[in-house]
């Protein structure tokens, strides 16, 4: 098997950490795949830069805000550099980017595996209501809100405490109608309208990641019961679990929509009960649990979209522990100073 390099984004691995780091763990535990990875950092503190038992080489990329033409030019001088025959975006501010440039980047030689624009926009908060039905999850309480008036409308026929919602990101708390409007103009100011008001509901957090290949089938799949979280939500410990009704619902949304590539359902399960929170459109930070489990997503995404022969999805024991921790990395000056000054290493 020939060296396959791949572009990783996402390899910030801090207290909201990215994926990347997990991608790149996966790769290079793959089996049958010989794999040099590539960091993608927006700057030069990324940590995955330092982490070069991991991650092979790195190259500072624009921001999405340069715009796509910037991205092509950078990733093509990359690749004659570096090589690059894949690239994995793991960030959802990105991915909108990368399907962008996604035919130009074949063309170059440098292939992707992504969801289609559609399917993107199928992880927008305020499309819940439409998904969720349609994989037969329940969803909280939920409002969906374009307006001041439509705010006053929405909290007399929901109950409080609600969470508010921008379309794509964050999430704050209301316990009151001050807090309600307060938080409805913060999230306003940072993503505009619709702005979603939903129940909050109670029960186990359950989170699944799967692979879908873009004709109705999956590449494989795992699901989790968050344990712990960090003050921000994300998870610091773990366990495999399967709840039946988010499997099936993981199927149900591949095969309706014919989902391809990377995402995560985010739910809560009350009893028999799985409410659909959110829907992920890439691999979530902790990807690598799945990878640990038996379930190497980012190996599988890699033989899927270069052609190689495909490994059987593989099952995963329930009941294994997932524990984040952070370790101090003590490295050489010399490598920030070439992210900073070159913008490689």
């Amino acid at each position: 098997m020939p060296e396959i390099v791949v572009g990783v984004t996402g390899i910030n691995s801090s207290d909201n950490p990215g994926p990347g780091v997990g991608v790149a763990r996966s790769l290079k535990e793959a089996r049958d795949l010989d794999v040099r990875v590539i960091g993608l950092a927006y700057d030069a503190m990324e940590t995955g830069i330092y982490l070069d038992w991991v991650i092979d080489r790195s190259f500072i990329i624009p921001y999405a805000s340069a715009g796509p033409g910037a991205l092509l030019e950078r990733l093509r001088y990359i690749k004659s550099v570096a090589g690059l025959d894949f690239v994995i975006p793991c960030l959802d501010i990105e991915l909108p980017l990368f399907t962008r440039i996604e035919q130009a980047l074949a063309q170059e030689g440098i292939a992707t595996f992504l969801p289609t624009p559609k399917q993107f926009k199928l992880r927008g908060k305020d499309r819940l209501v439409e998904v969720a039905p349609a994989i037969e999850l329940s969803l909280p309480k939920t409002r969906v809100v374009s307006s001041v008036d439509d705010l006053n409308a929405a909290m007399k026929e929901l109950t409080f405490p609600l969470v508010v919602k921008g379309t794509h990101y964050n999430a704050l708390r209301a316990y009151t109608t001050q807090e309600a409007f307060d938080c409805f103009h913060s999230m306003l100011a940072q993503s505009g309208y619709p702005i979603i008001l939903q129940e909050i509901v109670k029960g186990e957090e359950l989170n699944m990641i799967a692979l879908g290949d873009g004709e109705g089938g999956c590449l494989g799949q795992v699901g989790m019961k968050k344990i712990s979280t960090t003050s921000i939500g994300k998870i610091w410990t773990g366990v495999t679990v399967r709840n039946q009704p988010m499997i099936d619902a993981a199927y149900r949304f591949m095969e309706v929509y014919r989902w391809r590539g990377a995402f995560e359902l985010e739910c809560i399960a009350d009893g028999e009960k799985v409410y659909l929170i959110e829907i992920n459109p890439r691999f979530p930070a902790w990807v690598y649990f799945a990878t640990a489990v038996g379930v190497n997503l980012p190996a599988a995404i890699v033989r899927t979209a270069l052609g190689l022969p495909p490994v059987a999805p593989e099952t995963y024991e329930t009941g294994r522990l997932y524990v984040r921790h952070t370790e101090e990395l003590i490295t050489d000056l010399t490598t920030f100073q070439k992210m900073v000054t070159r913008g490689e290493n």
